[in-house]
């Protein structure tokens, strides 16, 4: 009989995000669903650069030093990674992660409720913080050079907004006096 042992990896670029939408701990997300390994992406939520390899699985750890050596073999290692492993202190420490998440969720919400406000149609339920958005096609290229955002499916003029723990509800604002201001002149 074969046995065949699976490892559970996770891209964590928005783990932050997707905590503080259900209302639970970095943990719960990560170990507590049975992740073995989480890439735990700072960019996102507020640090300038990295990210941070988690090794949940016991089993896992004593390979650590191969996997320090397939980092060293791809060129992974940066010349002054104290400075960027500081910046996971800061970003864990005062739980701040989850002060960052929690803004850039709040924000989504905001924008999703001003863009419902103007009639524009919001095709997913938002949870984190990404809204996506059903825009007029006329306005989807002169709004981009405005503000860059995404256009997630073009036969649908869906696009997806990205909101972060810097933005503030007077960016959101001036975003969709823009957008009021596009689809007036269509």
């Amino acid at each position: 009989m074969l046995i065949v042992v699976i490892n559970l990896h996770m891209d964590g670029a928005r783990v932050s995000n997707a905590a503080v939408a259900l209302d639970c701990s970095l943990e719960e997300m990560t170990r507590g669903c049975g992740v073995d390994v989480l890439s735990f992406g700072g960019t996102k939520n507020g640090i300038m650069f990295g990210e941070a390899t988690v090794i949940f699985n016991e089993k896992l750890k004593d390979r650590i030093k191969e996997f320090e050596y397939l980092q060293k073999q791809n060129l992974q290692l940066h010349s002054k990674l104290i400075y960027i492993s500081a910046q996971y202190l800061a970003l864990l420490e005062d739980n701040l992660w989850y002060k960052n998440a929690k803004i850039g969720n709040e924000m989504a919400k905001y924008l999703e409720s001003e863009l419902l406000k103007i009639d524009i149609s919001i095709s997913n339920e938002v949870r984190g913080n990404t809204v996506f958005a059903i825009l007029p096609k006329k306005i989807i290229e002169p709004l981009q050079k405005f503000c860059y955002f995404y256009v997630w499916n073009p036969n649908t003029s869906e696009v997806r907004f990205v909101m972060s723990f810097d933005i503030l509800k007077k960016d959101i604002d001036l975003f969709i006096e823009k957008i009021k201001e596009l689809i007036k002149n269509i």
